[in-house]
């Protein structure tokens, strides 16, 4: 009985040793003629095969928020990013990440930024960037121009660029003379506006909340941004993306407003602790509801232009017991 125990045993060790040289020399021939490897599909297309995805969505990212170095190019908008399945395959497969990431900006929408000088609500020109289009205003004033009060500068993303103006022919073009003697009356500020009725605070004070980025993106104007061509304070911070880029919650909170509210659009409102509240404005689409308990990173709306919006961007505001304190003092 025993011997035939034993006999058992030692051909029971040997099939374990068989099937462990088996499954090392399977293993083997899979590490010599197979290599691990990403297929790549564009709304549901087989594009290609890839080593290293970080690097290729990477440079996605880059390509979305610089393109190739355009002049005044905002961001670049692609509606189907790539989706990426880990395989098994033979190591003669020939990546193209090249390839694919021409594709991919072959299927985006460039969107530039620049702006726009109006009198009354016609454009009359255009410049590449706002310290110019704040250079005809002064330059204006300077002069006396009798329509100073009447110029005003929209910023502006569009898929084409205009035509830019030089700073001194849209002064030319512009200028009036004043014909009345009697000096205009004094401004409450050096901007020309009256600042006191914008309850906003330039001071840091504690949340006592941790914030995450809502989204990424590239900041467009910025918060308190004063100056006399604007009708109001800017009490957020703008931050541009591609329309219906998701946009998460900053912070756990419960939303007190979801809907459409004057300027800011399509508008969630979130009430967190510390008499804390964040506003996420001009969104494209709504996914939050009133009275609903969000968690923070949970996504409550897309990115979009609706309201006093000229291009697709998030409006961010941090309030504390209704007083509005700049993003950039916790974000960005």
């Amino acid at each position: 009985m025993v011997k035939n125990i034993l006999v058992f045993a030692r051909k029971s060790m040997k099939l374990t040793i068989l099937l462990f040289i088996s499954i090392l020399l399977i293993i083997c021939a899979v590490v010599l003629f197979f290599k691990p490897i990403y297929s790549v599909t564009i709304n549901g297309e087989q594009v290609g095969y890839i080593k290293n995805k970080t690097k290729l969505q990477k440079n996605i990212n880059d390509y979305m928020e610089n393109g190739d170095g355009d002049s005044n190019l905002a961001f670049v908008q692609i509606e189907e990013l790539p989706e990426y399945k880990l395989c098994l395959l033979k190591r003669n497969i020939v990546t193209n990440d090249d390839e694919i990431l021409e594709k991919v900006k072959q299927s985006g929408t460039k969107y530039y930024k620049y702006y726009a000088i109006l009198l009354g609500e016609e454009k009359k020109a255009y410049v590449s960037d706002f310290a110019k289009a704040e250079e005809v205003v002064n330059k204006l004033k300077e002069k006396e121009s009798t329509n100073v009060d009447q110029i005003t500068i929209s910023e502006i993303y569009d898929v084409e660029l205009k035509d830019f103006t030089e700073v001194d022919t849209v002064v030319a073009n512009l200028y009036v003379k004043k014909v009345e003697v009697a000096k205009t009356q004094a401004k409450t500020s050096s901007s020309g506006k009256v600042n006191t009725s914008f309850n906003i605070s330039y001071k840091k004070v504690p949340l006592g909340i941790d914030l995450i980025k809502p989204i990424s993106g590239v900041i467009t104007s910025r918060f308190a941004a004063d100056s006399r061509i604007r009708s109001n304070l800017h009490t957020g911070l703008d931050i541009a993306a591609p329309k219906n880029t998701p946009i998460k919650a900053a912070a756990s909170g419960t939303v007190t407003f979801s809907g459409t509210k004057g300027s800011y659009g399509k508008l969630i409102v979130i009430s967190h602790e510390n008499g804390v509240e964040t506003y996420y404005g001009h969104c494209n689409k709504l996914y939050a509801k009133v009275g609903q308990q969000i968690k923070q990173g949970e996504v409550i709306a897309a990115v979009g232009s609706t309201g006093n919006s000229t291009g697709n961007h998030l409006h961010l505001e941090i309030r504390v017991n209704g007083v509005a304190y700049n993003p950039q003092n916790y974000l960005y």
